[in-house]
């Protein structure tokens, strides 16, 4: 580990001193607010003693407060981080032609899990594959897909109801990981895993090895970043061999057992799939298809548990939130006889508020980044600085876990309050909401997403309350380092089965 650090500190470090002086003065020049950049305290910051996440973002947006947007270095790399909204989404929206692309981390040869997929393609490839992915996402689609979610929900929510006493108190990144990985085999995979009753099953295993970015992940991804040759030079990937392994031979045998009985599923790898011979010169692989797949299942396994997590925390914190969804829990419950529909429960008001709230405190994507692909003017940062023409190749920092916490467009940020997703419907300070990115970059996956927390969360609420427990962290504080939300030691949670819910009473009134 220790020699891991030296080596990037070593190479990263001379590459870090020219763009130091370089950018500083380009920005000094142009009157841009800036955060210089030292090495030895980056590292410190970093790897020694790092920030949360949330932290850094937020930082990161107070350079100015005043400021359309601020510079700073991401070690070799000149970064520009937008704060003004218009600018925003001119970047994002208006001229996402010259902002298409991220940097994101991953040969395509040597790591084709990483290198392969929709988060890293650029230019045309994004595009094409951006295109024959989208129609997995339709409205259409996630009805289909409902009542496969709502079996997981149900399963998942009962063996919790039915837990010992003594075991009820639980960390809910590792259950919600488990629920998501049921959901994502059954939904992408067309197979069935119970991660609860069967936690040591390979899909879930790998699937948290391969989500687990420590310290040596984030070395590799920032070696990835300013040092690609060095990388691909080790042979050094993020998918072990194993890992990637089990991912190929899914997919590929998936895909044999579906073309052999004639199988046909609304799925993601089914329109992959579905393409075969229909794309001259764009044939997928498997290991394109695989690649696709991975990072379906990586955002389904991580990012959905990972707001799942906040959520009931969330709510365990604030019963007469828990009191008010609950209630509407049982309404829904008793007009559709027991039997809740995709249009019911996806029609839910203060359920969807509830969510919305919790993305904004709590953003799973604390921020997005663009790479300019063509030289693009931005107007002066400050009224008495000049416009700064921003150079093809620099980086781009939009931080929406700044925007979502400035009291300027959501007020008393640090409270989580849901009602204020129904009292301000048609409020412009909601342009400064970007729970999934924006522009033709957002998540592709957002339905998805939100789909199955309102589905994991209608079921479990129904049957079991959620409550503090002596391990709950009360006030939430977040996990130091990397790059991803997490709480400090874990979320942890008491789940109790609810007195007098709709399922015990519907089989005492029988």
């Amino acid at each position: 580990m220790e020699c891991w650090t030296i080596v990037l500190s070593i190479l990263a470090g001379v590459l870090a001193v020219y763009y130091y002086f370089k950018g500083s003065n380009d920005f000094e020049r142009h009157g841009i607010p800036h955060k210089k950049q030292f090495i030895l305290r980056t590292f410190w910051e970093i790897f020694i003693n790092p920030k949360s996440f949330a932290e850094v973002n937020q930082n990161i947006y107070n350079i100015h407060p005043d400021a359309k947007y601020v510079g700073l270095f991401n070690f070799s790399q000149l970064v520009v981080a937008i704060r003004d909204l218009d600018l925003i989404k001119t970047v994002g929206i208006k001229n996402f032609d010259s902002f298409q692309d991220h940097l994101f981390f991953g040969s395509d040869s040597q790591d084709p899990l990483f290198g392969k997929n929709l988060l890293s393609l650029r230019g045309e490839q994004w595009r094409d594959v951006r295109t024959l992915l989208s129609p997995a996402f339709t409205s259409s689609k996630m009805k289909m897909m409902f009542q496969l979610m709502s079996e997981c929900a149900v399963n998942f929510s009962e063996y919790l109801a039915k837990v010992p006493p003594e075991k009820r108190i639980m960390e809910m990144k590792d259950i919600f990981s488990r629920y998501t990985t049921d959901v994502i085999a059954t939904c992408a995979f067309g197979i069935n895993v119970d991660s609860m009753r069967n936690p040591d099953n390979d899909f879930f295993k790998l699937g948290g090895k391969a989500t687990t970015f420590d310290t040596v992940a984030l070395i590799k991804i920032l070696l990835y970043q300013h040092l690609p040759r060095l990388m691909n030079l080790l042979n050094l990937k993020m998918v072990d061999e194993r890992t990637n392994a089990f991912f190929v031979n899914l997919v590929a045998e998936t895909i044999r057992i579906r073309d052999e009985k004639n199988i046909t599923r609304p799925d993601m790898l089914q329109l992959m799939m579905d393409s075969r011979g229909k794309r001259e010169g764009k044939e997928l692989s498997i290991l394109d298809m695989t690649s696709q797949a991975f990072i379906f299942f990586l955002g389904g396994f991580d990012s959905s548990s990972t707001l799942m997590s906040f959520l009931a925390y969330a709510i365990a914190v604030n019963p007469s939130i828990q009191e008010k969804l609950q209630q509407e829990i049982d309404k829904v419950l008793e007009d559709t006889n027991g039997q809740p529909t995709y249009e019911a429960v996806n029609g839910m008001v203060y359920l969807n508020a509830t969510i919305n709230e919790t993305l904004r405190m709590y953003p799973v994507q604390l921020m997005t980044d663009r790479m300019c692909t063509k030289d693009f003017e931005l107007p002066a940062a400050l009224p008495d600085a000049k416009p700064y023409i921003v150079k093809a190749g620099t980086i781009i920092w939009i931080t929406f876990y700044g925007l979502q916490h400035d009291p300027k467009y959501f007020p008393e940020p640090e409270i989580f309050k849901p009602e204020r997703f129904l009292e301000n419907k048609g409020n412009d300070n909601f342009n400064a909401y970007f729970p999934f990115g924006l522009g033709p970059r957002m998540c592709i996956g957002n339905r998805f997403a939100l789909l199955e927390t309102k589905v994991m969360l209608f079921h479990l609420l129904a049957r079991c309350d959620l409550k503090p427990s002596e391990k709950t962290s009360i006030p939430l504080k977040f996990k130091k380092g990397g790059f991803s939300m997490r709480g400090e030691g874990g979320i942890w949670l008491s789940i109790v089965p609810r007195e007098n819910q709709y399922f015990t009473q519907s089989v005492i009134a029988n």
